[in-house]
C-alpha cells in the first residue's frame, strides 16, 4: 500500500478519499486553493498546499501546481476524485511521466473513452448495444448529414464527441433544424471541449437513466457490482439517485453487467468507472463512460457493502480485486439525495456562511458532506455541498429513512436544495418508481 498519496481535489469526495485513506494507513497531502484553506479535509491531512487563487483554472486545474505538490511531499501517487482533472488523459499521462502513479485508468483508455465516438465503436466491438446513430464524425457535407438524420429517422440529437456533462448536445425534431443545430454544437463543442467532432443519434423520447458500476485490476479481472438509477434530472444534472434501479431484473442485471465486463477486459480498464446507459422499452443502450468514482457511488457502496475508494487504491498499488462476481451480493435498496447550495425554486447559487449544521442519523443513514458551523460556502465552485443517502431492506423503508433524515438535517445561514428533496420523496410517481430523465423537469415546469 501507498505511503502518502496526494488528493487533488475539494469538498465531500476528498474528504471521502480521506477517510478511506486513515483505514488503510495512507497519509494524505490536501491541496487547496487560496478559497479552500478551512475545507475540513485540508484541516485533517496530514499535510497540505495551497496551490492557487480560487479560480479552478488556477489551482484544481493547475497540472504542473499539483504534481510539484507530489514532489516536495515525498507522494507516491495521485487520487483525482470526480470532476477537475479526473478524466483529463493528460494529466494522467503528465503524473506517470512524473513518476507517480495516477489512482485511475491509464491516459490512453481515458483518452478513448472521453471521446463518444471511440468510446461507442470500442462498446459496439464489445458486444454492448449502442443508441442507434452514425459511428463517425459528421462531416461538413449538409446533403449527406440530411440523409443520414432521414435514415435514423427524427428526432436524432447532435453530440460533441467530447463533451460531458449534459453540454454539447442539441435535439433536433425536423429537417429545417438540424444544419443549423449541427453548426451551432459543432462552435459549442469546439469552445467548451476544444474539440468541434460532432456525431448523430437517434434521440429517445421517454428513456430512464441507468448506469453499471465496474471494477477492473491490472491482472486481466473485472467486475461489476449491479446498477443505478438516475434518471431524476434537471438539465442532465443527477439530483436523485438509487441502487438498484426500478424494474430492472436479474437476467437484465446479469445479460449488461457481463457485457460490461468484456468490455474492461477487453480495453484494458484499470480502477473504478461507470457505464451509462438510455433504458427504454426494455432495451438498454450505451451513452458514455465515466473514467472516475462517481458523485452517487456510496448507493452502490451501501446495497453491496463494497469500499469502492478503498479498492481503487489498493488495484493502483498493483493488488488483485478483493472480490469475483459471484460474491458481489446486493442487499436491499439504497437512494442517494444531493445537497446543493442554491435556492430550491430558482436554483440560483447561494454561497455564504453557515450558522448551523446538524447532520441526521438513525439505521441505515450516511451523510457524505464537508461543511461543518461556521464553514462559508464559496461561490468559485459547483453548489453541491454533500450528499444524503438511505438504505433500507426495500425501496418502500429507504424512501421512508430518507424522508425522515431530510426533516432532521439543519443547514441554518444559505438556502439549499432540501424542499426539493422532500417533494421528490413524496412525489407519488416517484414512489412508484421507473420515471423518465424528463419527469422532473415536466414536474418543475421546465421542459
Amino acid at each position: 500500500m501507498f505511503d502518502k498519496i496526494v488528493i487533488a481535489n475539494r469538498g465531500e469526495i476528498a474528504l471521502r478519499i480521506l477517510r478511506a485513506c486513515r483505514e488503510l494507513g495512507v497519509k494524505v497531502v490536501a491541496v487547496h486553493s487560496e478559497a479552500d484553506r478551512d475545507l475540513k479535509h485540508v484541516r485533517l491531512a496530514d499535510e497540505s498546499v495551497c496551490i492557487g487563487p480560487a479560480a479552478s483554472s488556477d489551482s484544481y486545474l493547475n497540472i504542473p501546481a499539483i504534481i510539484s505538490a507530489a514532489e516536495v511531499t515525498d507522494a507516491e501517487a495521485i487520487h483525482p476524485g470526480y470532476g477537475f482533472l479526473s478524466e483529463n488523459a493528460d494529466f494522467a499521462e503528465k503524473v506517470k511521466q512524473s513518476g507517480f502513479v495516477f489512482i485511475g485508468p491509464n491516459a490512453d483508455t481515458i483518452r478513448m473513452m472521453g471521446d463518444k465516438i471511440s468510446a461507442k465503436n470500442a462498446m459496439i466491438a464489445a458486444g454492448i448495444p449502442c443508441v442507434p446513430g452514425n459511428n463517425d464524425p459528421l462531416s461538413d457535407d449538409n446533403k449527406k448529414n440530411m440523409k443520414l438524420a432521414q435514415k435514423i429517422g427524427y428526432p436524432v440529437i447532435i453530440k460533441a464527441a467530447g463533451g460531458g456533462g449534459g453540454r454539447g448536445m442539441r435535439t433536433v425534431h425536423t429537417e429545417g433544424a438540424l444544419l443549423n443545430a449541427i453548426a451551432m454544437t459543432k462552435a459549442e463543442a469546439g469552445s467548451a471541449f476544444g474539440n468541434p467532432t460532432v456525431y448523430m443519434e437517434k434521440f429517445l423520447e421517454d428513456p430512464r437513466h441507468i448506469e453499471f458500476q465496474v471494477m477492473a485490476d491490472a491482472h486481466g479481472n473485472a467486475i461489476h457490482l449491479g446498477e443505478r438509477d438516475c434518471s431524476m434530472q434537471r438539465r442532465h444534472q443527477k439530483v436523485v439517485e438509487e441502487a438498484p434501479a426500478p424494474g430492472i431484473t436479474e437476467e437484465q442485471r446479469r445479460f449488461i453487467g457481463e457485457r460490461c465486463v468484456k468490455a474492461c477486459i477487453d480495453i484494458g480498464y484499470l480502477g473504478a468507472g461507470t457505464f451509462e446507459f438510455l433504458y427504454e422499452k426494455g432495451e438498454f443502450y450505451f451513452i458514455e463512460m465515466n473514467t472516475r468514482v462517481q458523485v452517487e457511488h456510496p448507493v452502490t457502496e451501501m446495497v453491496t457493502g463494497f469500499d469502492i475508494v478503498k479498492e481503487q487504491l489498493r488495484i493502483a498499488c498493483g493488488e488483485r480485486l478483493s472480490l469475483t462476481q459471484d460474491q458481489v451480493k446486493i442487499q436491499g435498496h439504497a437512494i442517494e439525495c444531493r445537497l446543493n447550495a442554491e435556492d430550491p425554486r430558482t436554483f440560483m447559487p447561494c454561497p455564504g456562511k453557515i450558522d448551523q449544521f446538524h447532520m441526521p442519523g438513525g439505521p441505515g443513514i450516511r451523510c457524505e458532506t464537508h461543511i461543518y458551523n461556521g464553514y462559508k460556502v464559496p461561490p468559485y465552485y459547483d453548489s453541491m455541498i454533500g450528499k444524503l443517502i438511505a438504505h433500507g431492506e426495500t425501496r418502500k423503508s429507504a424512501i421512508a429513512r430518507m424522508n425522515t433524515a431530510l426533516s432532521e438535517i439543519i443547514i441554518d445561514g444559505i438556502k439549499t436544495n432540501i424542499p426539493l428533496q422532500q417533494d421528490i420523496m413524496n412525489d407519488s410517481a416517484f414512489i412508484i418508481g421507473g420515471q423518465n430523465i424528463h419527469y422532473l423537469e415536466k414536474k418543475l415546469g421546465i421542459y
